[in-house]
């Protein structure tokens, strides 16, 4: 099976992109939180392997599953998916936990990088790891194997909605990832929570400069009403 549905626009996503220095995982879900989305990060455990750098895009998803028959076709819908890659996609792997292989590896992350892709996040597992580290290609994950998918995992389906930690991921919701964890922003309300969180930074700053200068604790928070 193979959905497609319509991917947030370049301009949208660009504005996160470009704010990636400005803005984190923490940043963004304290502005989720206060909209009452309090359950938009995925469960920790999902570390970066490859970079520690941000990473923000639009999510590109993979449906996987786990599997122990003969199957020359396993690698069919995943090459597919890599191929269809957009600049500032998020490749997001959802397992349901699964361990089983390294379903990411270098030769998928060279063809990611040269289509542009902005990183990938998996609860699954990943390999090739001091590879990846030298080409510095963005790849979260929750484990590590050193075991080929072929004939252990494959892709069922891309670009639909898929579910990882109890938390829902569409096809073009924006992925915010960095050492604090993995946040998923609703691609409805990505541009509110984009122009929140660069307000809240920007308050975070005087707050910083305040302190630094001498004012208390307290005397910040009153002014700044940020934490």
């Amino acid at each position: 099976m193979n959905i497609k549905t319509t991917t947030i626009q370049e301009t949208d996503i660009k504005g996160w992109v470009d704010s990636a220095n400005r803005i984190g995982t923490a940043l963004v879900l304290d502005i989720m939180d206060g909209l009452g989305r309090r359950q938009q990060a995925l469960d920790m455990g999902i570390e970066p392997r490859a970079s520690q750098r941000t990473v923000i895009g639009s999510a590109k998803t993979l449906l996987w599953m786990d599997f122990a028959h003969e199957d020359q076709s396993t690698y069919e819908l995943e090459l597919k998916a890599v191929d269809s890659l957009l600049p500032h996609e998020v490749v997001v792997c959802a397992t349901a936990n699964s361990g089983r292989s390294g379903i990411w590896g270098e030769l998928l992350t060279t063809a990611a990088m040269r289509r542009g892709a902005a990183g990938v996040v998996t609860d699954g597992a990943v390999r090739d790891i001091a590879q990846m580290q030298g080409m510095g290609f963005p790849v979260y994950s929750r484990f590590l194997s050193p075991y080929d998918s072929f004939n252990r995992q494959k892709v069922v389906a891309y670009d639909v909605m898929v579910e990882i930690d109890g938390v829902t991921i569409r096809p073009a919701d924006v992925i915010v990832a960095d050492l604090d964890g993995v946040a998923i922003v609703p691609q409805e309300i990505a541009p509110d929570i984009l122009r929140l969180a660069l307000e809240k930074a920007d308050r975070e700053d005087r707050f910083r400069d305040a302190v630094r200068n001498g004012s208390s604790l307290t005397e910040a928070y009153q002014k700044y009403n940020v934490l």
